[in-house]
């Protein structure tokens, strides 16, 4: 029997309203590590929340926790909306955590990652009245994420998302099956820090380092702690923004059009590509090559045909003086 659980503090003040998630997926246990060890500190009194909400959820998808996977039925960071007709566990995660995320003002949601690499920072767009994201928090937003504590800041993920949809939806054919209809959906795109902004909040994914990294639950605690002292949650010194950023922002998603498009080798999250450079090789022998100097993110040597393959990035100014 799976349950769902959260855990409030209230300050005598009123101030913002924070929810920190840890175990979206459940092989990414840092967040959890980092919120159980700031809900013993609280419990103790060695920190004390003096004003606002803060409400900690250490696992939020206990059944791929339970089998330490980072899935159980489907991935919650996608498509992630109440649902009248829940079908996967994650649909019955969705009912119970939007609700749960629309209370609030802030979140943060901590993860961990497969490879090797620094931490980083997903943050939303720029503030706008378009129909995919429309946004009036951006200034919040970015303040806050220059006080994690990580200097790599990257953005651009939905409107690119929902560009590769748009090409997967003119390609698709009659008798599409249910994954490709999702990968062709731009509600596919929507997770948590998405939907909290569709809620009128803010929100940050805080990618912690690597799954197994000693100092990933170090790096999402100080990030709870930092966040918790911005906003003015408890008496500590406002930290102060990082010297130095690497923003970086995603304009482009590649698919993979068949299970025998390959890698030319194998590829990491933030590896530096020069215009020109080999990136793959579709099975038909026509060259996939960066378009520019910039990085690859995401890269997925095990997506399926019609799925996101990988995605480019290049350097913005947007978090800059």
């Amino acid at each position: 029997m799976q349950q769902f659980k959260s855990v409030t503090y209230a300050g005598l003040q009123p101030g913002p309203r924070l929810i920190v998630l840890g175990a979206v997926h459940g092989n990414e246990i840092c967040g959890t590590q980092g919120i159980t060890r700031l809900m013993a500190e609280l419990d103790s009194g060695a920190v004390q929340l003096l004003a606002g909400k803060l409400t900690l959820v250490p696992i939020t998808n206990p059944l791929a926790y339970e089998r330490k996977q980072r899935m159980g039925d489907r991935n919650l960071n996608r498509n992630l909306c109440p649902t009248d007709q829940p079908v996967e566990f994650e649909d019955h995660i969705a009912n119970w955590l939007c609700p749960l995320l629309a209370e609030h003002d802030v979140l943060l949601d901590l993860h961990s990652f497969q490879a090797q690499g620094r931490p980083f920072a997903m943050v939303g767009p720029e503030d706008n009245t378009g129909t995919l994201e429309p946004f009036a928090h951006a200034a919040a937003e970015e303040a806050l994420a220059l006080r994690l504590g990580v200097g790599r800041l990257v953005d651009g993920w939905l409107s690119t998302y929902a560009r590769g949809v748009e090409r997967r939806r003119a390609a698709m054919g009659p008798g599409a099956s249910r994954s490709q209809l999702l990968n062709a959906d731009a509600r596919y795109g929507v997770g948590t820090t998405e939907y909290m902004r569709a809620q009128g909040g803010y929100a940050l994914t805080l990618e912690c380092g690597q799954h197994d990294d000693p100092q990933a639950p170090e790096v999402a605690y100080q990030a709870i702690y930092n966040t918790l002292a911005h906003l003015g949650l408890i008496a500590a010194t406002a930290p102060q923004p990082v010297a130095e950023v690497e923003a970086l922002h995603i304009y482009e998603v590649i698919d993979r059009a068949h299970p025998d498009d390959a890698f030319a080798h194998g590829w990491s999250s933030f590896d530096r590509l020069s215009a020109g450079d080999l990136i793959g090789t579709r099975h038909d022998g026509t060259p996939v090559k960066a378009d520019c100097e910039g990085y690859i993110l995401f890269p997925n040597a095990r997506a399926q045909a019609g799925q996101e393959w990988f995605y480019l990035a290049r350097p913005t100014p947007r978090f800059a003086g």
